[in-house]
């Protein structure tokens, strides 16, 4: 039975400007360019600059459904501040409040695209980019949550290059590694704490893959079948 139109997510335009092509975009545009920007541009500046632009474009997927982008919107003001205030003054309170909701604001929007995906009818381009956009999502979110984690246990991870107060970049690269199973080991888990979440976090970047593809290819052999 096809899933009424109230209850499934819906997408503003489709094709190229599709809002999960534009987080697509956006968050492949931040992994990719970061490193050859930092030696021009201060390696912070350039990631606030990104997860800003980001926070915008997750803001652009669920603007669909008015509750839930009124949560996000709450949620990320105060990473958006968390974000630019350390240029004007020092909080360690409103970096760990800007942690915390990006953590539940990357959660919603991985929801959000979830509901998106299981509920269509059918295989299109949208429902692919927006099983790519959970990933990614997955990996950003574990990325706060691991620099989280450090911040309030200094010592749970171990760096090659030495983890500073400004981790988000090594973080980011450790959680797209833990997410595929690289496990290149350059950076590593210490404490309880920290190895618990980065089992978990393998443990779903292998399943989600195994259940999504079987999903879509089951959805499409079933519609080619009709």
């Amino acid at each position: 039975m096809s899933p009424s139109r109230e209850s499934t997510p819906s997408v503003h335009r489709r094709g190229w400007l599709s809002p999960f092509v534009v987080l697509v975009a956006a968050i492949l545009t931040m992994v990719l360019t970061t490193p050859f920007l930092q030696d021009y541009i201060r390696l912070r500046l350039i990631l606030d600059f990104f997860y800003t632009a980001i926070f915008l474009a997750v803001m652009y997927v669920v603007s669909q459904e008015k509750r839930r982008v009124k949560v996000a919107a709450v949620l990320a003001v105060p990473m958006i501040i968390s974000l630019w205030a350390p240029y004007f003054f020092t909080s360690d309170h409103l970096v760990s409040v800007g942690r915390i909701c990006g953590i539940i604001f990357f959660g919603i929007a991985i929801h959000h695209c979830g509901r998106f995906v299981a509920q269509s009818p059918q295989v299109t381009r949208d429902v692919i980019v927006a099983a790519v956009v959970i990933y990614l999502l997955m990996a950003l979110m574990w990325s706060f949550a691991y620099a989280l984690l450090e911040f309030y246990q200094p010592g749970s991870f171990n760096a090659q290059e030495g983890l500073t107060r400004e981790s988000r970049p090594f973080f980011l690269y450790y959680s797209f590694v833990t997410l595929t199973t690289l496990g290149f080991g350059d950076i590593t888990p210490l404490t309880e704490k920290a190895k618990a979440l980065t089992i978990l976090q393998a443990f779903i970047g292998q399943v989600y893959l195994v259940v999504v593809l079987a999903w879509l290819v089951g959805m499409h052999v079933s519609r080619k079948a009709k």
